[in-house]
């Protein structure tokens, strides 16, 4: 029988801006994009990196999303940046219908 990666849901790719935030540093916040979202989490790219199980606060900069996440993976890509997996801590997000390729203006 094959092996489950843990996932229950899939992926939707959407471009929403989020501010993550840690809560050992709240100031070290950074804005970025999502790249893909599920109603249990999202995968955005990052500038800096971080550790697994790392606690961050996830915010949109446009709509009222404000849900506690703990980092999954964070993986180096060849540009330098970082992906990083999220799951969200005691909630389920629902994200606006629709796909999108690029990110809002």
């Amino acid at each position: 029988m094959p092996s489950r990666s843990g996932r229950h849901e899939r992926r939707t790719p959407l471009a929403v801006p989020v501010q993550i935030s840690r809560f050992r540093e709240p100031s070290a916040s950074e804005r970025t994009i999502t790249e893909n979202v599920c109603s249990g989490g999202l995968r955005v790219v990052a500038q800096t990196q971080m550790n697994p199980d790392e606690s961050l606060l996830v915010s949109s900069t446009t709509g009222d999303l404000r849900v506690q996440a703990r980092v999954v993976y964070c993986q180096r890509l060849r540009d330098g940046r970082f992906g990083v997996g999220l799951h969200f801590q005691g909630a389920e997000v629902r994200w606006p219908a629709g796909n999108s390729s690029s990110a809002p203006d």
